[in-house]
Formats: structure tokens, sequence, C-alpha cells
């Protein structure tokens, strides 16, 4: 569980303590938990408490109804292999799954965990210019004032200074063909430097397979920069679904197996399920 969630979590505990008038009456209450396990919880004595006390607690106190945790997902897992491989050894890549498949939310954990990751979030109304200007925000650097070829220098400057630098790209196929193509400029700046990963649908690998079929511009050396390969992510299993439930206080095994029938492996729609649970108790 994240720091933020165990703050969560001792509030709420603290708030039912107070309702219940003691810590050792609200022990009592709750199955397979010490007074003693809440005492460490509420001084902050975190050190030997496992995640899965954290999680039976936090169900009961009722913190985890606003606030999402993280599961290590065989996706996850394999996502944070190769974006920690890209970064050090600053390798190109292209990764592809269906919508939901827990590309951005593992992208977002390496970013809070790591140095140097700049993560972006692409968007379909992105130019060359807006493009440059989330890179250099992501590197807490102003654009003000600055042409797009100034600007390109400056972000290949400082990623070039930058000790293992990674630029994520989440969403790359909703880019424009004029922003898409500028990737081939940046790695071309920026090869042996800096890490990079295309993630997105199976939609972009479709797209730049077409363009190299049909010999269009740019679309060649897109395919050769990321070497020839388009890495596919797994469909979310029901190990997957029970995982992320119960890091997120659902112990339920029927209402687990409930949610793996309905979520049609896509973990955003397992989290407005748990949410949904949540509300309904």
């Amino acid at each position: 569980m994240e720091h933020k969630n165990k703050i969560a979590t001792v509030e709420a505990l603290e708030r039912m303590i107070a309702q219940k008038g003691s810590q050792n009456s609200l022990a009592k209450s709750m199955p397979g938990v010490s007074s003693a396990t809440l005492s460490q919880m509420r001084n902050h004595k975190w050190e030997n408490i496992a995640a899965e006390m954290w999680r039976k607690v936090a169900a009961y106190v009722g913190s985890t109804s606003n606030v999402w945790s993280y599961a290590e997902t065989r996706n996850s897992a394999d996502l944070m292999s190769f974006f920690n491989d890209s970064q050090q050894y600053a390798l190109v890549m292209a990764i592809t799954g269906k919508a939901g498949s827990g590309k951005s939310e593992t992208a977002k954990k390496y970013e809070a965990d790591n140095k140097n990751v700049f993560l972006l979030s692409c968007n379909e109304y992105w130019d060359k210019r807006w493009f440059l200007r989330e890179l250099l925000a992501k590197m807490g650097k102003d654009h003000a004032g600055l042409t797009l070829p100034e600007m390109m220098h400056k972000a290949v400057m400082l990623l070039k200074e930058t000790s293992n630098p990674i630029i994520i790209m989440d969403e790359a196929d909703k880019l424009a063909d004029s922003v898409l193509l500028f990737f081939i400029t940046l790695y071309n700046s920026l090869e042996g430097h800096c890490g990079i990963v295309l993630m997105a649908t199976h939609f972009l690998e479709k797209r730049i397979r077409r363009g190299v079929a049909v010999e269009k511009k740019g679309y060649r050396e897109i395919y050769s920069r990321v070497g020839l390969r388009f890495i596919e992510l797994y469909p979310t299993t029901y190990a997957d679904v029970e995982k992320v439930c119960k890091a997120n206080g659902i112990e339920d095994s029927a209402y687990i197996r409930s949610i793996f029938k309905d979520c049609d492996g896509d973990i955003r729609r397992v989290r407005r399920l748990v949410f949904a649970h949540k509300r309904n108790k």
C-alpha cells in the first residue's frame, strides 16, 4: 500500500476509534487484528506491518472507498521491466495492448517511483510545438518566447545532460502524422542518450504496418527505430483481477469472480465495479 493510502487508513482508523470509544474495543471487533497492530499504525511504526494487514484494516475502516491502490498484475510487472530496460540502456520500444490493460496506471507508477522519467499523455490536438511544450514542462522548464527549433534544441540538450532519462509516450496512437513522424527527429537527436517508449492500442501497430506497406513517408523509419517489433501485452486474467480487487479491499471470492466476468478484461471497468461495491455496502 502506498504511503498516502496508509495515511488515509490511519485517519479513518482514528475516526472509527472515536466512534467505538477505545482502540481495544475496535480491535475486538476486527477479526485477525490486534490492538498492538492498531497502536503501531497510529504511531507510524509501519516497518513490520504486512501489506495484507493494511488492506484488512483499510477495508474495515472504509478508507479505500475513494483511494485506489496499485496492484502488480502480469502486464504491470512486464511494463516495469520494459521501462527499466529502456531507461537503463537507452532503448526505443513500442508496446501495444487493449484499452484498460493497465498501461497508463503502470506508467504513472513508474514515473512516481523513479527519477528522470518524463511521461507524456498524448492527444489528438497536439502539434510539434505542443509536444515540445509538454516535454519541457515535464522537465520543469519554461518554453515562453522560444521558437520551435529553440524548443527542440533546449529539450535535446537537457535530456543529454540528464542521467538515464526516459520519455514514455502514452496513447501514442492519438498523435497526428506530423507529430508521430517528429518522433524520428527526436530519436535521431537522442540515440544512445535517452530511452523512448511508445505505448498505444493495437491501432498503432496496424497504422505503422499499413504505412510501411504503402510506402508512406516516414513509416519505414519509425518501424526501424522501434526494432521492427511491437511488444504485445497479455489479456487480463482472473489472477490479475483478483490481485487488483484484494489490493483495494475486496476479499469476497464470489464477488471477485463476478467482477472478472463483468469486466471484459478492462482494469478501468474493474475499478468502477470495486467502487460500486463499496458504495453499496
